[in-house]
């Protein structure tokens, strides 16, 4: 989850209108900083399902099943309840409970566990199905991005040279192998020389976009854009999988949740005082506190839900600004079955690429979907929430699937979790391999969420730190070999 941020921090991203979203443009925001999207997301810390991992060894991503990718979730946490079989406890990445959750958030979880749905205290832990409060990257009350985490240790030690306000353009080849990054800073063009690997870590839109714009792609649509064709590549932008999501919202007034009402203002300022003072408080809220993991039928193996409780209330990302005082939950498909793009809109790096989630498209997503919007709306109208008497501010009185559908089609969009257009995998047609290198070339490797074969179930932060940690692994093992 994202707030609306300026384009100083944001890229802002639009997909092309999505046929599933009743012809509706989509938001996607994506972090423009150190840090990338860590920057600013809603710092949950969430790694997936034992499964998901399992599934990607499955299908030809040798040596990524849950026993091969724990110990480096564990070697990047730093948890605060201390390392056992499962978290790791001296990592860089600090891994927190939550300061001040709202009440409110706490009543969803009650109202959750009276529908049977079962508590759960570490969604990273022996088990996964249930609903609690997240675990979130934070330290000392204060966001912990991947830049605090790696980064700016780095700089202070002199181990890395960051280049900021630098576009990419291209990675440039000699003899088959990547030699040089091409970037943009201000009116300048320049070039950096790789003496051993070129590192993509642009995320699933950037990433791609790179690739495409360094002649490695379908080699008809790059022509078609002007771009020399190094390789073709038909997967490179392909595979696109997000995390399609509907949020509801109630109206309750009062003031056990927040609002941006004249009462609501001054809580805010006074809390900003005690963070500066004390580092707890609202301030650190990361918003979405609550929520878990959930079946919509009998037959899955594993939860196919995922609820985001929220003591405030949001619209449009965020974007809409609304004064009164309620909560906000959000449902979304954890393994959709759509299957998107991203595509070039001209051979500019500063032209923003065509995104095409295809949401809602395969007809499973949008029957998950509305079985997961059903069950949220029982919890959120359960006591203790019922309570407080909050009114449904889109679907109040609708009980036709049909008419439930076309609002959710009207609403529903992306709970920030794309990934996917750069697939590892062992076939001849992924673009990287399972050491993360990209195919077809030497010296080049992605380290980001666009390797994941399949979306994992849940937010996608702490896998992408995953993921980064081993390819540094594979980087110096081959460098060394």
């Amino acid at each position: 989850m994202m707030p609306f941020l300026p384009k100083s921090a944001n890229w802002r991203y639009e997909t092309v209108p999505q046929k599933g979203l009743n012809g509706r443009r989509g938001f996607q925001p994506r972090g423009r900083g150190l840090g990338g999207s860590s920057a600013i997301n809603a710092m949950i810390y969430i790694r997936g399902c034992q499964w998901d991992y399992d599934n990607w060894a499955r299908l030809g991503a040798t040596g990524w099943a849950y026993d091969d990718v724990l110990p480096f979730f564990k070697r990047a946490e730093g948890n605060v309840r201390g390392g056992d079989a499962y978290h790791g406890a001296g990592g860089p990445l600090c891994v927190s409970d939550q300061k001040w959750p709202n009440p409110g958030s706490l009543e969803f979880v009650e109202a959750a566990a009276g529908l049977q749905l079962p508590r759960n205290g570490d969604f990273n832990g022996a088990k996964f199905e249930g609903v609690g409060l997240y675990q979130v990257t934070q330290k000392n009350g204060e966001r912990w991005s991947a830049a605090r985490a790696y980064v700016e240790p780095a700089v202070a030690a002199r181990r890395l040279d960051v280049r900021t306000d630098a576009l990419v353009e291209k990675v440039g080849f000699e003899e088959g192998r990547a030699r040089t990054v091409h970037f943009r800073q201000g009116r300048s063009r320049k070039a950096v020389r790789a003496k051993g690997a070129v590192v993509l870590a642009g995320g699933v839109f950037g990433t791609a976009h790179a690739l495409m714009l360094s002649g490695i792609g379908p080699a008809a649509h790059l022509k078609g854009n002007g771009i020399d064709v190094l390789l073709d590549r038909a997967d490179v932008g392909g595979n696109l999988q997000d995390h399609i999501d509907y949020v509801a919202g109630y109206d309750t007034g009062g003031d056990r949740f927040m609002g941006r009402s004249l009462k609501g203002s001054l809580t805010s300022a006074l809390a900003i005082v005690e963070w500066l003072r004390r580092r707890t408080g609202i301030i650190t809220t990361p918003y979405a506190e609550a929520g878990g993991f959930a079946k919509t039928r009998p037959d899955v193996d594993v939860p196919d839900v995922q609820f985001h409780f929220v003591p405030a209330l949001l619209e449009d990302h965020g974007r809409a600004n609304v004064k009164e005082h309620g909560f906000s939950c959000h449902v979304c498909v954890l393994r959709p079955e759509s299957r998107g793009t991203v595509r070039l809109n001209g051979p500019d790096a500063a032209t923003m690429p065509l995104i095409d989630p295809a949401f809602l498209e395969d007809d499973r997503d949008a029957a998950t979907l509305l079985a997961g919007v059903k069950l949220m709306k029982r919890i959120c109208e359960s006591p203790p929430l019922s309570g407080h008497g909050g009114r449904d501010r889109h679907s109040a009185g609708v009980t036709g699937d049909a008419e439930l559908m076309h609002i959710i089609r009207d609403r529903a969009d992306t709970v920030y979790h794309p990934v996917g257009t750069a697939r590892m995998g062992s076939d001849a047609d992924a673009v990287c391999d399972p050491q993360l290198r990209v195919r077809g070339v030497d010296g080049l490797y992605v380290a980001d969420a666009s390797v994941m074969p399949k979306l994992v179930s849940g937010n996608t932060n702490a896998p992408s730190i995953m993921i980064g940690e081993r390819c540094a692994d594979f980087v110096l093992a081959n460098l060394a070999a």
